[in-house]
């Protein structure tokens, strides 16, 4: 059978969607790999990703689970490049199958840098935040209430009582003073930037405007961090998303965090900073 080395996040999540659609079948890797002519050792790392399949074998995997329509044409799409150094999403189902590698690296994460030069990072924000974003970004009516409810379950893996992630936030102070919705929402939301600011796994550093040139001016990025597992860099626009996991890519976006944190302020100025926005928009509310 066919098939390349290569355990990259799109790989893991194509054998994670491949996994879910044989035990929606009723089947056991065994019985899988006989349907197909396969061996079970062959099936189980295509399964976890240590080893990618190629379209043909992906085909054939489908085919035999009776998956067909849209889904069959989702998951093949997935097979073409998923050895690829560089996983770039455009279209929605790849963007769903994306986000869903994401949640799934942040809950294995040991560490998580969240550079946000523009709007509170989704691990801190509140649902009214989120929801207004979403409803702002045009977001279809029926998605935002999942939408929103995504992003709270993700703050799990910073919130959770055993060994929750630690987290560094480098937030662009324009984060702080860009209003979305009415005064009284960011008031909420700088509150409760604050509260989770005194957990000890977690860092909000704010980058002030007057603090030059640095790699935040280049645009907002996550760096996830595990053992045993790849490290990843995901980006984020309107119409597209990239994960780089090679780790070439992961040291030069290392080397980002260390040049941002240098100019951010320190954690006590960070939350005597939050304190005095939050009074100015008290004043406006």
């Amino acid at each position: 059978m066919g098939g390349s080395n290569g355990r990259t996040p799109k790989a893991r999540a194509l054998g994670r969607a491949l996994a879910e659609a044989r035990n929606e079948r009723g089947l056991t890797q065994r019985q899988l790999a006989e349907r197909i002519g396969a061996s079970h050792g062959t099936l189980a790392r295509w399964e976890t990703g240590d080893r990618t399949p190629d379209p043909t074998n992906v085909a054939q995997i489908l085919t035999a689970l009776e998956v067909n329509g849209r889904r069959y044409e989702e998951l093949l799409s997935m097979a073409r490049g998923a050895g690829d150094r560089r996983w770039l999403a455009v279209s929605m189902p790849e963007l769903r199958t994306q986000l869903s590698a994401l949640v799934d690296a942040e809950a294995s994460a040991v560490a998580i840098t969240d550079v946000a030069p523009l709007l509170i990072p989704g691990l801190l924000q509140s649902s009214s935040y989120t929801r207004e974003i979403m409803v702002a970004a045009s977001v279809p009516a029926d998605e935002v209430n999942t939408r929103v409810a995504l992003r709270m379950g993700r703050k799990d893996v910073i919130m959770r009582r055993d060994e929750p992630v630690r987290y560094l936030a480098l937030i662009g102070e324009a984060a702080l003073r860009n209003v979305l919705g009415v005064p009284a929402l960011m008031v909420d939301q700088l509150r409760l930037v604050l509260e989770l600011s005194n957990r000890p796994n977690i860092d909000v550093r704010v980058v002030p405007l007057r603090s030059g040139w640095n790699p935040a001016l280049e645009g907002p990025f996550l760096l996830i961090e595990s053992e045993g597992e790849q490290c990843i860099v995901h980006l984020e626009n309107r119409r597209s998303a990239l994960v780089f996991h090679e780790e070439e890519d992961v040291e030069a976006y290392r080397q980002a965090v260390g040049y941002v944190a240098a100019v951010a302020m320190a954690r006590e100025e960070t939350r005597e900073f939050i304190s005095g926005v939050i009074e100015e928009l008290g004043r406006m509310a």
